[in-house]
């Protein structure tokens, strides 16, 4: 695949945009490419260190680059609220907002903060509470919303008799459930946007397969070292047989700033399989297509996480 692959991004100057996940991998480069194009980019971050230094190279790259981090982990609700509640007392409308972050395949059975399993709580129910956190602002950007889901999302379910996983714990299905969820909701944001007259864009995007630290070595996950498979990843990628960090940012961020890229659809690589190649719209993958599964999981994760939003 060619390595030259990039997308146009037109000029997001006086544009705040907010972005989870930015602090290494495809989220620092879409956070970089973001502010490069003009925009203010709030990076939220769950390790402050790393999330300074993410936002120093920014700005080694971007001269006068608008970049700032505020705390979040995601996997505490509590921190999402104390963030959305500190965006809020900002006062700024929000143009742009990047649902990036995630964790992938911890190889035991572990829960959140608040006792969701940690893949569901964190990729889905923590962006979820962001999100619905934010929406006033969102509302007040005419915000376009764009969440990351994985090509792992392309088979799987919603284990809807144990969202949490606590009766029989498989990773795999796990992930995949919690990036079904990501696209789900998406979809479901997105037909309320529009019933409701709120402004607000929702879409979303696949990055493809390309070598991120999502399956390196985290021994907070109980992983100690690199797994086979991201070795592979990455000599695969070197190849040019799957992306770089670089061109797996690309769909996300076609969706995010796309002139044409509206809301409810979905954009990834078409390269072959899908695992690379330049962005564009892709056809929704069979877990993805029911708005009653779509419905479903909105409610029940208003359940979980103990709040109803208003608009």
């Amino acid at each position: 695949m060619s390595r030259s692959i990039d997308i146009t991004l037109p000029r997001l100057a006086g544009k705040r945009a907010v972005v989870t996940g930015a602090s290494d991998g495809i989220g620092l480069a879409i956070a970089t490419r973001l502010a490069q194009a003009g925009a203010e980019v709030i990076m939220p971050v769950r390790n402050p260190a790393k999330g300074e230094k993410a936002a120093d190279r920014i700005r080694g790259l971007v001269p006068n680059a608008q970049i700032s981090t505020r705390a979040l982990d995601l996997s505490s609700l509590d921190s999402v609220a104390a963030l959305t509640s500190r965006l809020t007392d900002e006062g700024r409308a929000i143009n742009i907002l990047v649902n990036n972050a995630g964790v992938m395949t911890p190889p035991t059975h572990q829960v959140t903060q608040d006792g969701f399993e940690l893949q569901f709580g964190t990729n889905h129910l923590g962006h979820f509470a962001l999100t619905q956190g934010l929406l006033s602002l969102l509302k007040q950007g005419a915000a376009r919303v764009t969440h990351q889901t994985s090509i792992a999302a392309r088979s799987g379910t919603i284990n809807w008799d144990d969202l949490n996983w606590d009766r029989s714990y498989d990773a795999n299905k796990a992930y995949r459930q919690s990036k079904i969820a990501v696209g789900l909701y998406a979809r479901e944001l997105q037909a309320r946007s529009q019933a409701g007259g709120w402004g607000i864009t929702s879409n979303f995007a696949h990055p493809g397969v390309s070598p991120t630290n999502l399956l390196a070595a985290q021994p907070g996950l109980g992983r100690p070292k690199d797994t086979t498979a991201v070795r592979a990843i990455r000599v695969l990628s070197r190849l040019g047989l799957t992306g770089t960090v670089e061109s797996a940012a690309l769909p996300a961020l076609l969706a995010a700033t796309g002139p044409a890229s509206t809301g409810g659809l979905f954009y990834g690589p078409q390269g072959p399989g899908k695992v690379g190649g330049a962005p564009a719209e892709q056809e929704l993958w069979a877990p993805l297509r029911s708005m009653d599964d779509a419905r479903r999981l909105w409610e029940a994760s208003e359940r979980l996480v103990g709040v109803r939003f208003a608009v």
